[in-house]
């Protein structure tokens, strides 16, 4: 279980978190919703260590991960997929996968079979290199390579953004069948409304920095949702 205790993060002098909690279970999908530029990004920034947060406390599992380094967090089993995707364009889908070696122990250096499972382009498509692949192909490709690492915690950064309609519903699918695994805690940063809907248990707003909403799913419903992450 991730647990976000009252977080503040800044740039410089510019304050872009400000008491932020969130908490993400395991079997559980929590999804963080709000417009372009309230922190979200920012958020999963401080939850990966990418940047250091200015007051609170992160822990996972119970332990301290506020001051470690990325790759500690990583190895303590944070997975993350971010927003761009980010995959070796030169390198194989095989040897993108393998790039998620570095965080797990020697007798785990394999790609498990349910990747293939759940992306099954992904084992047609081993040998090719990853600038080859689609949009689509690519996101789920930096989905499999965060799993490769065998997350306790997958963290996903607008997996939807300009990807097509029916790879959506596959990457839909794989997030339902992780949560319903019941290994993992996912935290998912999205603005597709109808997909979070679709799979969030719990929720939360962001608006400048801050929480303004958090609830279960049922509340996803209200009209005043839609209003706070309407563009």
């Amino acid at each position: 279980m991730l647990t976000v205790d009252s977080i503040d993060l800044s740039y410089g002098a510019a304050k872009v978190l400000r008491s932020v909690t969130v908490a993400a279970e395991t079997g559980q999908v929590t999804c963080v919703l709000g417009r372009n530029g309230v922190g979200k990004t920012s958020l999963l920034r401080a939850i990966t260590g990418q940047q250091p947060i200015g007051a609170g406390r992160i822990t996972l599992d119970g332990a301290d991960i506020s001051r470690l380094a990325p790759y500690d967090r990583s190895r303590r089993g944070i997975g993350y997929v971010p927003q761009g995707r980010e995959i070796f364009p030169l390198l194989s889908v095989k040897e993108n996968l393998e790039t998620g070696f570095a965080g797990v122990g020697r007798g785990e250096k394999y790609i498990p079979d349910e990747i293939f499972d759940l992306f099954p382009v992904l084992g047609q498509m081993m040998h090719r290199r990853g600038g080859d692949l689609s949009g689509g192909q690519q996101q789920q490709l930096a989905i499999g390579r965060a799993l490769v690492t065998r997350p306790k915690l997958l963290v996903l950064d607008e997996p939807t953004e300009g990807i097509q309609p029916s790879v959506i519903k596959d990457i839909g699918r794989a997030i339902d069948y992780l949560r319903r695994s019941g290994k993992m805690a996912i935290l998912l940063v999205e603005q597709y409304f109808d997909f979070a809907r679709e799979l969030a248990d719990r929720f939360v707003v962001m608006e400048r920095g801050e929480v303004v909403m958090a609830g279960g799913a049922a509340e996803l419903e209200g009209d005043d949702v839609r209003r706070r992450i309407a563009i």
